[in-house]
């Protein structure tokens, strides 16, 4: 042993990974939850964003959940909860599958040489050929962490292929919130204080004329658009894509179509662009279900010409690049979710069952006068409420769309939580919406489940008292006490 190696004599300093009095500390994850996991929500307060754990509090959803398997998650007294959120739609495939478990066991073993960065490893072109598989008419991937990197590279791409600065967006939609995505989100709520942004312009979803007018003006790189918008599961309206498409093309401008929310399936087919005849978008970003829930990752899918102006040379190797990217378990990942979508045929089960709950929602409306419309695509489902006619719902109707807009469904979202344990989300901030994006694995008892449960909501709510009208007011309460 080198004196290097040697705790030195008479030092009373303990070796190297050693604890006080010479034993080895180490790492021991269980260990650690076991003795600080009942501390989540105050780790939270103390060292992280500070109003999550507030506003869990505020409506009652501050679980202590422990244990995950598949489209369900059990709290800390062992009660079984239906997930209709799916982590905003990361857990495609469930949580903890087996198969993507086994997926990243196996490469961790392998102990591959990753992100040698001066090497080609083969897992990421094998994705890229699995992915680029489902979409013959694009040619080339890149591989990034996340959705709002894979349309940051979409952007960047867009314009240096064309050479042209301004990107076209949709109100209403979502992108991502780093710098270059805000550039093209249409809720002001998230880019408020964050300017100067780039020079983007929003259109609405569906006026060709607008963005005909813009195109003319000669300095647009490509529109970017949601085949079915997050916030709120708007659909494009039907033929937009292919004559949208055809213009842009026209014009020497390219389509970019955003699926990290729509794409791998979750509305009955592999991508939501493929349910209108003819788009082929020039670049198409993907995220959420291919990680299976796992390792972050994010793919941009480009035609070759568009790859071939941005890598136009040697000197340009490195020109976009992720520290992280094409990492050994994202590939891994990636590959596994990929080959359970097939192997379990997830595509058509979110195809059938989405119609089926789609369908059994949309016959309450006659029902339920609180109950507008019921909207999406396969398990991309949009449950939006509206003013009633009868005097007395439609005064505490006004109340709340008084204090603020969007109180309705957070008081329908709580109760399917609080008395039937079932995660939903409202759809976006000032919304009348909740959106249900469950895993694509969901089966029709929990189609049944979640029918049930919503249906003894809705008729708690239009029998005009009670706790869930009582939790209203304290809502309104609460939100004249923030503005």
């Amino acid at each position: 042993m080198t004196s290097s190696d040697a705790t030195p004599e008479g030092s009373g300093a303990p070796a190297a990974g050693a604890a006080p009095g010479g034993q080895h500390k180490g790492f021991d994850l269980a260990t650690l939850l076991a003795e600080r996991g009942g501390e989540r929500y105050d780790l939270h307060t103390r060292h992280l964003n500070h109003q999550l754990p507030r506003m869990l509090h505020t409506i009652g959803f501050d679980k202590y959940y422990e244990r995950a398997e598949g489209a369900h998650f059990w709290d800390s007294e062992g009660n079984d909860y239906l997930d209709m959120l799916a982590g905003f739609g990361v857990m495609g495939i469930g949580r903890h599958h087996p198969v993507v478990r086994k997926a990243l066991h196996d490469v961790i073993d392998a102990g591959l040489p990753d992100l040698t960065r001066f090497d080609c490893q083969p897992l990421p072109g094998l994705l890229a050929e699995k992915l680029l598989a489902y979409t013959p008419h694009l040619d080339r991937v890149f591989f990034g962490n996340s959705g709002t990197e894979s349309v940051e590279t979409a952007l960047k791409f867009a314009r240096y292929a064309t050479g042209k600065p301004r990107v076209l967006y949709c109100t209403h939609a979502f992108h991502g919130l780093t710098t270059g995505s805000l550039s093209v989100n249409g809720e002001g709520g998230f880019r408020d204080g964050f300017a100067p942004l780039l020079p983007d312009t929003a259109l609405e979803m569906g006026d060709l004329d607008a963005l005909e007018r813009e195109l003319k003006r000669g300095d647009v790189a490509a529109l970017i658009v949601e085949p079915i918008q997050g916030k709120g599961v708007y659909l494009s309206p039907p033929g937009y894509l292919r004559a949208a498409q055809e213009l842009l093309h026209k014009h020497r401008a390219l389509l970019i179509a955003d699926e990290v929310q729509s794409g791998l399936g979750r509305t009955g087919d592999f991508y939501a662009y493929q349910h209108e005849e003819g788009v082929e978008p020039d670049l198409v970003c993907v995220a959420k279900s291919l990680s299976g829930g796992y390792v972050p990752v994010g793919a941009t899918l480009g035609k070759d010409w568009i790859f071939k102006k941005v890598y136009s040379s040697m000197d340009r190797v490195l020109v976009h690049s992720a520290s992280f990217g094409s990492n050994a378990q994202a590939m891994a990942a990636g590959l596994a979710t990929l080959a359970v979508m097939e192997d379990e045929q997830v595509v058509a089960n979110a195809r059938r069952v989405g119609d089926l709950l789609r369908t059994r929602l949309a016959a309450l409306t006659d029902r339920y006068e609180l109950l507008k419309e019921v909207r999406g695509r396969g398990l991309m489902i949009a449950i939006e409420f509206g003013r009633p006619k009868s005097l007395g719902l439609r005064s505490r109707w006004t109340m709340l769309q008084t204090a603020r807009k969007g109180l309705f469904a957070q008081m329908v979202v709580v109760p399917l939580l609080q008395r039937h344990r079932i995660l939903t989300q409202v759809s976006g901030d000032h919304l009348e919406v909740i959106k249900l994006i469950p895993p694509l694995i969901i089966d029709e008892a929990d189609v049944d489940r979640f029918i049930t449960a919503f249906t003894e909501v809705m008729d708690d709510a239009h029998g005009g008292g009670g706790l869930m009208w009582d939790f209203g007011r304290t809502l309104v309460k609460q939100a004249v006490a923030n503005r």
